[in-house]
């Protein structure tokens, strides 16, 4: 299918994920506010885990399913955050977004920069119509980024999962191809 890509913006390169990544990966993923406000990052972030992780992206490329990279600064390399294309359908032309950033890098735009080229990338590499992305209703922080990137509110499902043993609310959001403008 479409390799994994190595995008531009402002500040950062999003680029794979290479296993020398996996201890910075398992520190600023296994925060436990990272954990809190994701619903597939676990508290603790078991050991072994990042590096599997990171294995199994290119698998996942080529086979066409899914697609992650790591947000880098451009200034000094370090790794920010991750970001995924995933459930990649090229029947019905979607994918869903995801994302994380590590604490320290909270509220400096990371996120929404490179959803924004990350969006694209999809929209043109891949010629999707529609890209969305799902958030806990407790992290409207995340839902900002979405609505930011051009992603429209869809709706909320009530209770959709669970996470800690608690059910939670989801907010989901959307933008088609037609809607996308790249700044």
């Amino acid at each position: 299918m479409t390799a994994l890509p190595t995008l531009e913006t402002e500040r950062l390169i999003l680029r794979p994920f290479v296993i020398t990544d996996a201890d910075t990966v398992q520190t600023l993923a296994g925060h436990p506010a990272v954990a809190a406000t994701t619903l597939n990052i676990p508290h603790p972030y078991p050991d072994g885990a990042a590096e599997m992780w990171i294995l199994g992206h290119a698998d996942r490329a080529a086979e066409g399913s899914g697609y992650t990279l790591a947000l880098t600064r451009k200034e000094d390399g370090v790794v920010v955050g991750a970001m995924s294309l995933m459930g990649v359908s090229t029947t019905a032309r979607r994918a869903e977004l995801g994302y994380w950033i590590g604490v320290p890098y909270w509220g400096q735009g990371y996120a929404t920069e490179a959803g924004r080229a990350f969006v694209a990338w999809a929209f043109d590499a891949l010629e999707l119509n529609k890209v969305y992305a799902r958030h806990m209703t407790n992290n409207p922080a995340s839902g900002k980024v979405m609505a930011k990137i051009g992603m429209q509110y869809e709706g909320t499902m009530r209770q959709h999962d669970c996470k800690g043993g608690q059910f939670v609310d989801i907010a989901f959001r959307s933008i088609l191809r037609s809607e996308f403008r790249p700044s």
